[in-house]
């Protein structure tokens, strides 16, 4: 008797129209665990020192920390491996961890210095907030950013989700430790959008069309209190992000605001997911003197909330800088809204009417 074949329909998968990024900034935090020597550098005595007599020789002609260049703050030494760091930062695999930077038991002004030095090697510092403050201070004053669209998570104790800075690079130095908690995450945002790519590409695809993002209570002169940007922007050859999902959903507090569709929401929630998934996220617990150097265009970063300790001198406290380096890469149109200037080596951050820029030593 003869056997009839049966044909079975199998409905085509989704071909991505978006090519993979490939090189060395579509990282797999996995493979990176194993890899630490080679994204983490350690001070020596030597650099240490130079930072040190660097810094004293700015301290002793009484500049403002603000008003420090690269060019008052010689490196002979670190210099060079400084610059290479950055390379690896803005051109290859988006991030490294400085270890070493001597923290515990000075004066705030002394580490703020060697730290702004340092930070200079790396680009000229741009405003964190309304209120001009170059120098930012990771620390919590109380309130939470989920109940009330004008405070800033990094002034809370509370769990921040994957997002990026308003600026090419954000440096983080880690003068104290929480109690408990307080753990850094990063993943390579173009790892994200080739597994989407890959998996979903109608979805990658709605990544790439805007989406209505909060200003926070901080709008530039002559802006609305929101914009519109795409999540994934292809430009000059490559892609870059610009993503905070807590901002993209307090947009919708405005009624002009373009509603999120089903499909918004499901994109956004597959891009959080994979942000999360243990395989291609990388964690880090700071150690007091670990600097964090971040490419925004190519990394997202979160917190896990964290206890403090009750005493104040004992509170968990970072040292903050968003930095726009010399050598970065183009950027769209779309960028002007959140980065004001779009000229490399001086874009990013955040200006309003009455900012004034300053680099306090006090959070606040």
């Amino acid at each position: 008797m003869a056997v009839t074949e049966v044909e079975v329909f199998t409905p085509a998968r989704p071909v991505s129209s978006r090519p993979l990024i490939e090189g060395p900034s579509a990282w797999i935090g996995a493979d990176m665990r194993e890899r630490e020597d080679e994204w983490s550098y350690r001070l020596s005595p030597a650099e240490v020192a130079e930072i040190e007599a660097a810094a004293q020789a700015v301290r002793a002609r009484g500049l403002d920390i603000a008003d420090i260049r690269r060019e008052d703050f010689p490196l002979p030494t670190l210099g060079p491996v400084l610059e290479r760091l950055r390379a690896e930062v803005i051109d290859g695999r988006g991030f490294v961890l400085l270890r070493g930077m001597p923290v515990e038991d000075r004066p705030i002004a002394e580490s703020a210095t060697a730290y702004w030095g340092v930070g200079s090697y790396f680009g000229s510092a741009r405003s964190q907030n309304a209120k001009g403050h170059l120098l930012g201070h990771v620390y919590d004053l109380g309130g939470l950013s989920k109940a009330d669209p004008n405070v800033r998570g990094y002034a809370t104790a509370e769990e921040q989700n994957f997002h990026i800075d308003r600026c090419d690079v954000v440096a983080l130095l880690c003068l104290r430790r929480a109690k408990s908690g307080g753990l850094s995450a990063i993943v390579s945002s173009m790892a994200v959008h080739n597994e989407m790519a890959r998996r979903r590409p109608d979805l990658l695809d709605r990544l790439y069309q805007p989406f209505p993002t909060d200003r926070r209570g901080e709008v530039p002169e002559g802006k609305a209190p929101f914009y519109e940007a795409p999540v994934f922007n292809r430009h000059a050859g490559r892609v870059s992000v610009l993503y905070s999902r807590q901002y993209i959903l307090s947009a919708q507090r405005f009624p002009e605001a373009r509603r999120l569709t089903a499909e918004d929401i499901e994109a956004l929630d597959m891009l959080s997911e994979l942000a999360a998934d243990p395989e291609l996220r990388l964690d880090m617990s700071f150690m007091p003197g670990d600097i964090q150097f971040l490419h925004n265009h190519t990394i997202l970063h979160a917190r896990t909330g964290y206890e403090d300790w009750p005493d104040v001198e004992r509170k968990r406290h970072l040292l903050r800088l968003w930095l726009a380096p010399p050598g970065a890469r183009p950027l769209p149109p779309v960028f002007a809204e959140v980065y004001g200037d779009l000229t490399i080596g001086n874009r990013g951050g955040i200006i309003c009417r009455d900012t004034r820029l300053h680099a306090p030593l006090a959070p606040g």
